[in-house]
């Protein structure tokens, strides 16, 4: 019940802030975080602590509200971007929705994952990147070699303004190639979108130059299965690069054949 108070909370708010700007025909438009604090106060809203979490929950958790939907044109959606530090922008962009496909093998591999980390989880989000982490999967994803270079990494880029990366790799292929690696860890309803994918990218540009970006995003599906993504934009859209779905089980389970015959 909070959750759901606090979700029409948070639409009531973006509802009013897009129609503030909103006219016939607009592509983008841009609004700051001020505008979220004076609106507010505007409506007799609470506001949370954390105001960002107002825009992150329309972006990956909940829809947009209906009203907003229906200026929507055929085949395009509207997207909360940053604009810089404290902005926001409303742009209209091709529709992607990116989940697990329903046909693709689901590959077997041992489980790693210490049992204290499965206990002592706090969230979906950190056991996902735990046990990607822990079992290596993005080196068995990419075929390379990898390493954590941090978590939960804050920092802005220049036009994007704060942004916050679920886990930073580095890696490098079997001829010395230097890669970064994103990724970004949805779990429960939270969704892939164009907005994080992008801004992973473009951190992945302006800090490291020069060096090849792999954007992966890892998903939770039944039965514990492991979706791994690797992203790339095109056309302002979200493309999957590859996909391939992991299950973790006990060496003991392992089928003999399977782990012979598994193929690219």
């Amino acid at each position: 019940m909070a959750r759901a108070r606090r979700s029409n909370r948070y639409q009531v708010l973006i509802e009013n802030i897009f129609f503030d700007h909103f006219a016939e025909g607009v592509k983008s438009f841009e609004f700051d975080r001020e505008d979220l604090v004076a609106k507010a106060a505007e409506l007799e809203l609470r506001l949370p602590r954390n105001l960002g979490d107002v825009i992150y929950s329309v972006r990956y958790r909940t829809p947009l509200p209906e009203s907003v939907l229906e200026t929507q044109p055929e085949g395009q959606e509207w997207i909360i971007e940053g604009a810089g530090r404290a902005r926001y922008r409303f742009r209209l962009v091709r529709k992607t929705r990116i989940v697990p496909r329903t046909d693709l093998v689901k590959i077997t591999i041992p489980d790693a994952t210490p049992e204290v980390i499965r206990a002592y989880a706090l969230d979906d989000e950190q056991a996902l990147l735990a046990i990607v982490r822990y079992n290596r999967l993005i080196d068995t994803f990419l075929g390379l070699t990898t390493y954590s270079l941090q978590n939960h990494l804050r920092t802005t880029v220049i036009g994007v303004g704060q942004i916050e990366i679920d886990e930073l790799y580095v890696g490098m292929d079997k001829h010395g190639c230097h890669f970064v690696i994103p990724v970004q860890a949805k779990g429960g309803n939270d969704q892939i979108g164009v907005v994080q994918t992008s801004q992973d990218i473009a951190f992945v540009e302006e800090k490291f130059a020069g060096i090849r970006c792999r954007a992966i995003s890892a998903q939770f599906m039944d039965d514990g299965v492991i979706a791994l993504f690797e992203l790339a934009i095109q056309d302002d859209s979200v493309c999957v690069v590859q996909e391939r779905h992991y299950r973790l089980a006990p060496a003991t389970e392992l089928n003999a054949t399977a782990i012979r015959d598994y193929r690219d």
